[in-house]
């Protein structure tokens, strides 16, 4: 069986959930500061994402950061130009860690129109989906934001998001396609219901050897997305924790059972630079436990 297989198959049985260590130039900042690393602590950008590096391997070097519990992580694309030790980052998590690699690809978000934000353009992507499938990267995670529930502009992100996944899968890599919702919207629950029902109306004109992951935000109404996750095509349905704590996400993916979580800010929470070895690894261990618990419940 080739890795790819292997890597497919392990995204559509394996008990666990996919790791987002995939902050950009936006969100770097934040996560080194929650880390104990201040902006007057680096110079540049390059400093700056030589030091979440630094976070993010010593996080993928964790005990217990292996396939048994994280199936997969996300990558931003600096990274996937980075070593552990002598070797990729991403070849790494495969290899040693058994944990299958995806690439973030999206560029940013378009300015918010008909209560969405789009994808931003992303210049240069048949050469970038390449290059990841020469490296050993399984898949493509690709974010855009609803705000409010406007039928027309969730259409629209549905759309956008799909486009974007038909140039990935035509390249050979499994799309996660990410339209998370403002956890802090008024109109979320109404917003959830018109995204399942649009999102459904791309995946059944899917031929049999297209699959995609879908990433959304944990539903005010427990189960909402059962119906996506039973489809031949959808390979997994995963939550992202959306600015809710470690314990908020947990509770609310433990009612979801046909969810798994994709989790950011809840995975490092508690994660200190300062920290010695055996209180770092005590700290991830425990976040990892927690949300793979509630992700095989």
């Amino acid at each position: 069986m080739s890795d790819f297989a292997k890597m497919r198959a392990q995204m559509e049985q394996g008990a666990g959930f996919i790791a987002a260590l995939d902050q950009s130039g936006g969100s770097t900042p934040k996560a080194l500061a929650l880390y104990g690393v201040m902006p007057e602590d680096y110079s540049g950008d390059e400093e700056m994402f030589a030091e979440m590096q630094k976070m993010r391997a010593r996080i993928i070097e964790s005990p217990d950061f292996t396939g048994d519990k994280v199936i997969g992580a996300i990558l931003f694309e600096k990274t996937i130009h980075e070593r552990i030790g002598d070797t990729p980052v991403a070849t790494h998590l495969w290899k040693t860690r058994g944990v299958v690699p995806f690439l973030k690809i999206d560029k940013g978000l378009e300015d918010e129109a008909q209560g969405v934000q789009l994808l931003k353009p992303m210049p240069g992507l048949a050469a970038r989906l390449a290059e990841a499938r020469d490296m050993g990267i399984f898949g493509t995670k690709e974010r855009s934001v609803i705000q409010s529930a406007n039928a027309d502009g969730i259409a629209a992100i549905a759309e956008n998001q799909f486009d974007v996944a038909h140039e990935v899968l035509a390249a050979g890599l499994v799309p996660i396609i990410e339209p998370e919702i403002n956890i802090h919207s008024d109109t979320k629950a109404a917003c959830e219901d018109m995204l399942a029902d649009a999102l459904m109306a791309h995946i059944e004109k899917l031929s049999a050897d297209q699959n995609v992951i879908l990433k959304l935000t944990l539903p005010d109404v427990p189960c909402r997305y059962d119906a996506l996750a039973d489809h031949p095509r959808v390979l997994r349905v995963v939550a992202l924790s959306g600015g809710y704590s470690t314990d908020e996400a947990s509770a609310k993916l433990a009612q979801n059972h046909k969810m798994i979580a994709s989790f950011s800010r809840a995975l490092t929470e508690g994660l200190r630079r300062d920290m010695d070895d055996a209180g770092f690894v005590a700290a991830l261990g425990k976040n990892i436990d927690q949300i793979y618990n509630a992700s095989i419940s």
